[in-house]
């Protein structure tokens, strides 16, 4: 089981916490470009466990800041947007999108210190109709990662934006955990239920894969592969990246061009963003059953099946043809995770040989966390955004001849991939100071050790 000392470490993410300060060096995506208009309604939201407000101003640019006015602390969201700053209601203080405070309105001129005062504001960017933020210190913020999905041509690029009400890890690690996919989603179907040249039949067929895992110089990657045909084995690969992104293997290598992010909201609350293509193998998900937008701080992308309603389970449908009884497939994943509670009392794990990239993870990320809080040493992507574009997840059937570690370089090399950029190949495994690579073979069962001690 994880330790509770661990699963502190892992599940926090408020400021000064060593998860939330790793997650703040690394650009995180919050918002919908559509939800800020010029002039517009400020926003309200959360991100790890601040109280923000977000808006668009006249000239079009993005501020995010501490909803308090610094003045006597009223809350900016009442605030005016006009003339290229908010406005404070209060005593009419002004702020720009970096936070400068550029009129005192209840103060005379020869009292007047603005220029003393800074709202505390964080810097964001803009790509693909997402706005992303940068926590940390705004001089040390990289470029955006160079994730494949999110360097899609504007015209072609979607986003799905949903809140999950529990822990960001829970819910994350549901996108590196693939024997689950053959219970809760196609746990009533067997191999004739799948089309003859569909390959996640053998899924079906074969429920208790077998893993390969590795360190990455982005977070931790897994391949779990079966028997398939003969002289044929069925791999599915899928990564996690720092600092909370994964690469769900849901759908073939070939055509994979889509990131999953779960956003710490606070402790207990996620917002599951999924990015793609338009027009590409993008997960079904029934966005019109989306609640209401509030502007309530955690108000924001609402799914209406909910832990109140029981998902609308249909146990008679249960009984005959679904698996759950729930509907949707993103739908399926929330009921569960959110059923572990708002925080997962690890205490209560029995982890299995199947859970390797769980523990994998866990490790990762402790060990990530702790070496920033010892000396600021950081994974290699927080410097290098990069590193991001030469991952993908999805599945694919090779001959049984290819081996591990090398199929996935080898596939990686039959794809097309527009997003690649003429450089030199890069090495996924080297080592970095704050991990060492890891293959564990599937004879062995780490997590007969104490998984997460670092």
């Amino acid at each position: 089981m994880t330790k509770k000392r661990d699963s502190e470490i892992l599940t926090r993410v408020g400021a000064g916490t060593p998860m939330g300060e790793l997650m703040r060096q690394f650009w995180i995506p919050a918002l919908q470009t559509s939800e800020l208009a010029r002039d517009g309604d400020p926003v309200r939201f959360k991100l790890l466990g601040e109280k923000l407000i977000a808006f668009r101003d006249t000239s079009g640019r993005v501020g995010v800041m501490d909803h308090r006015c610094p003045h006597r602390c009223a809350s900016l969201f009442f605030g005016r947007n006009e003339e290229n700053g908010i406005r404070c209601v209060y005593h009419g203080w002004k702020y720009d999108v970096d936070g400068n405070c550029l009129d005192m309105a209840n103060v005379p001129p020869h009292q007047d210190f603005k220029h003393k005062i800074k709202a505390k504001a964080y810097k964001a960017a803009e790509r693909n109709g997402i706005v992303w933020v940068y926590m940390g210190a705004a001089e040390d913020a990289p470029e955006l990662p160079h994730i494949a999905a999110s360097l899609l041509p504007e015209a072609d690029a979607n986003a799905f934006f949903v809140m999950r009400n529990c822990n960001w890890l829970q819910a994350l690690e549901g996108d590196i955990d693939t024997s689950h996919l053959n219970f809760l989603h196609f746990g009533s179907m067997g191999r004739a239920d799948f089309d003859k040249d569909d390959p996640t039949k053998f899924g079906a067929q074969h429920r208790d894969p077998e893993y390969y895992t590795t360190d990455t110089e982005c977070g931790t990657m897994y391949a779990a592969y079966r028997p398939a045909d003969a002289g044929e084995i069925y791999w599915r690969f899928a990564h996690f990246m720092f600092p909370c992104w994964a690469l769900a293997p849901f759908k073939a290598f070939d055509s994979y061009a889509i990131a999953r992010a779960w956003v710490p909201l606070d402790d207990t609350h996620t917002m599951f963003i999924m990015m793609g293509a338009k027009d590409g193998p993008n997960e079904t998900l029934d966005f019109d059953r989306h609640l209401p937008n509030t502007t309530d701080w955690l108000g924001r992308w609402r799914c209406d099946q909910t832990f109140a309603n029981d998902y609308m389970v249909d146990r008679e449908l249960q009984r005959k043809s679904s698996f759950t009884g729930i509907e949707g497939i993103h739908q399926q994943d929330q009921a569960v995770t959110e059923s572990m509670g708002e925080i997962t009392n690890h205490s209560w794990e029995h982890l299995a040989p199947s859970d390797q990239m769980i523990t994998m993870t866990r490790k990762r990320l402790l060990n990530a966390a702790r070496a920033y809080q010892k000396d600021g040493t950081l994974p290699a992507s927080a410097a290098n955004p990069h590193l991001f574009r030469d991952q993908r997840g999805g599945f694919f059937l090779a001959s049984e001849d290819r081996k591990w570690p090398e199929v996935y370089d080898q596939q990686m090399e039959m794809v097309s991939n527009p997003q690649r950029e003429a450089a030199a190949p890069v090495n996924r495994y080297t080592v970095s100071p704050v991990s060492r690579i890891t293959r564990v073979q599937t004879h062995s069962n780490p997590v007969a050790d104490e998984c997460c001690e670092a």
